[in-house]
Formats: structure tokens, C-alpha cells, sequence
């Protein structure tokens, strides 16, 4: 399936079903008086995070929604029905945005949410609603209220516990698929990966977590250099990042900084979130070359870099316990220090 993580489509509510205007006619009822319904209501426009989901690629084919009207009334005071609701189902973590592509309108974070985007309008009233003791055949009814429309943009900001960050061919597409079982393209050139890639980690039964593969970063991504920074949005959310630096590379320092301006000149928090930096590709350096890496990368990062291969397996579980910590840190489980945090208990109330 192809990826898709923007789109623009255009959404509008029903129209209100117009009143009517009868009156009760009748066989030894000479004085029926006025008996119009009133209209239905018009079909309203819902967004709903539904599971299974992972592009939006549906919304490349077809970008008009429309609500039905509602039916109109009759005699008999016979109300119209309602109009046809429309549902819009989108992968969770999926943001609705305006015309303007900035301003959030709803974020659909949680599965299963459900909020209305426009509402229908309202059916107009009947001529029995008008009759009184002044007026008792009214002869007007009012018409149906207009529904409202409008152009939005669907985001898909992909749920990850964690993010892998690295230069293109940084190896991050084969620690994904080490781990885990996604099944990304590899190759031995760069921006190999074109989309994000999603992956469930299991450590155990219990540990359990998802890692997103985005496409690698070049120096001016923030620029709109290779492929810019369009898709960082999808580490927005995860709890922390695994930054891969490719161990086999001259500068590993000068890589390791490349990546760290690019996340500063994003923004959105990215580079303050708690980053695990790992020297990748060790399986290919000698004992002597893995050390005067690490040197140089401890350099440039301020700690030891963890040393790992995606290829060997060599330090990828202890990498991902690492990781594993600062997921349970995000999800509330453990405090900055590793202890285990009590689960806050609401006692009765009345």
C-alpha cells in the first residue's frame, strides 16, 4: 500500500430539510386546520481514528464529502427524516488542520475518538407551527438551514514510541528490521528508504513498543535539501530517539552534528527530546577503529555512544533496553531515576 501523510479534501454538512405547508382534509371534519411537518435535520460530517490504518492514501481518490440533505416535510404532521451522516476514518494520530495548513483543528490521537467536523442544518418548521388564536392557517413554512463547508487538511503523524535519526545509509532500515518484523528495503545507497516505516519491538510478553524508521536526513534538510524534513513530524510524538551514526564513515563527530542542527532547525521539541546515540556498523571496524570512533563520537555528543550492529546483532539488546527505559519514563511507569512510580489511586467520592 502506498504511503500517503497529507491531504486535502473538501467536507460539507446537509441541508435542512424544508417545512410544509398543508392543511388536514377530511371527511365530516370541515375545520382540519394547518397539519405541515417540519424538515429534517441535515446529515452531519464526523472524523473517527480508527486501528488497521497507516496512510491516507484512500483521500487521494476521492477529496469531496458530502452530508445528505435532510427530507423534506409533509402533511399529516409528518416530519422528513434526517440526512445521511458522513464518517471519515483516518489512521490514529492523524490531524485535521485548516485551509491554512497551520492551524489544528482536531487532533485524533486516541483510537476510537470520534468528533464532529460540521454539523448539518436544521429543518425548517412546518405551518402547524405557526397556527394560533390570531393565525389559525398560517399558510408559510420555513425553509431548511444551509449546511456549512469547508477545505481542510488531514496530517497523519504516526504513533512511535521511538524514532531512529541518522544520516542516509546510516544503517537505520537494517536496525529496524533486526529488530523487529518490519521488512523495510536495504540497500548499499543512500535514501534508500523513501516513506516512514513502522515496527512492534517485543522484549518480552510485557515490553513491548513501536520503533518508526524515518528517511534519512542531509546537511540543508531544513532547507528542503534531499528530502527535506517533511516526514520528521512523525517523531513528534515518540518518547525519545535512537540516533545511528554509521561507524564505517571518515567523520562520525561531523555526521553526529549534521543531524543534531537539522533536528534544532525543525523545531517542535524534536531536539530536547532524550536522544540514545549509538555507533552503528561496528561489525565492520576493527577493535583499535571501534575505539577511536567512540572517542571521537563521546567528543562530539558529551557521553559514551552505545555500540551496536544491526547486521551482527552485537549491543542491539542492550540498545533496546535503553530505549525501553525511556519509553516507561514518557508513559509515566518509572521517575528520572529508574524507580518504579505507584499508580495514583482515586479514592471514593460521593
Amino acid at each position: 500500500m502506498k504511503f500517503l501523510d497529507q491531504a486535502k479534501i473538501y467536507v460539507r454538512s446537509g441541508n435542512g430539510g424544508a417545512g410544509a405547508v398543508s392543511f388536514r382534509r377530511e371527511k365530516f371534519i370541515p375545520n382540519g386546520g394547518p397539519d405541515g411537518g417540519d424538515g429534517g435535520r441535515g446529515g452531519d460530517v464526523w472524523i473517527e481514528a480508527v486501528e488497521g490504518l497507516n496512510t491516507l492514501i484512500d483521500y487521494r481518490y476521492q477529496q469531496h464529502f458530502k452530508a445528505g440533505t435532510g427530507n423534506h416535510g409533509a402533511g399529516r404532521n409528518m416530519h422528513g427524516a434526517k440526512g445521511e451522516d458522513v464518517v471519515l476514518r483516518v489512521p490514529v494520530g492523524t490531524q485535521v488542520l485548516d485551509e491554512d495548513k497551520e492551524t489544528v483543528l482536531l487532533d485524533m490521537d486516541v483510537s476510537g475518538k470520534s468528533e464532529l467536523l460540521l454539523k448539518g442544518g436544521n429543518g425548517g418548521w412546518g405551518n402547524d407551527r405557526f397556527k394560533g388564536p390570531v393565525n389559525q392557517a398560517p399558510r408559510h413554512a420555513n425553509p431548511g438551514q444551509e449546511g456549512q463547508e469547508r477545505w481542510v487538511w488531514l496530517r497523519l503523524k504516526l504513533i512511535a514510541d521511538i524514532g531512529l535519526a541518522g544520516l542516509p545509509n546510516a544503517g537505520k532500515s537494517t536496525f529496524l528490521a533486526a529488530v523487529s518484523a518490519a521488512r523495510p528495503k536495504i540497500a548499499d545507497y543512500p535514501f534508500t528508504t523513501l516513506t516512514p516505516n513502522l515496527g512492534m519491538v517485543d522484549l518480552s510478553p510485557s515490553e513491548r513498543f513501536v520503533i518508526a524508521d524515518i528517511p534519512g536526513l542531509i546537511e540543508g534538510a531544513s532547507e528542503g535539501a534531499g528530502l527535506g524534513t517533511r516526514f520528521l513530524g512523525h517523531v513528534e510524538r515518540s518518547a525519545s530517539l535512537i540516533h545511528l551514526v554509521d561507524g564505517t564513515q571518515e567523520d562520525v563527530a561531523g555526521a553526529y552534528a549534521t543531524i543534531r542542527r537539522e533536528l534544532e532547525a525543525y523545531g517542535e521539541g524534536l531536539a530536547d527530546k532524550p536522544e540514545i546515540v549509538a555507533l552503528n556498523k561496528i561489525d565492520a571496524l576493527t577493535p583499535e577503529a571501534r575505539e577511536e570512533k567512540a572517542a571521537q563520537l563521546k567528543a562530539a555528543c558529551g557521553r559514551p555512544p552505545m555500540l551496536v550492529s544491526g547486521v551482527s546483532g552485537e549491543g542491539v539488546t542492550e540498545l533496546l533496553r535503553a530505549a525501553w527505559t525511556e519509553v516507561r519514563k514518557t508513559r509515566g511507569e518509572i521517575d528520572d531515576e529508574g524507580d518504579e512510580v505507584e499508580p495514583f489511586e482515586v479514592g471514593w467520592t460521593p
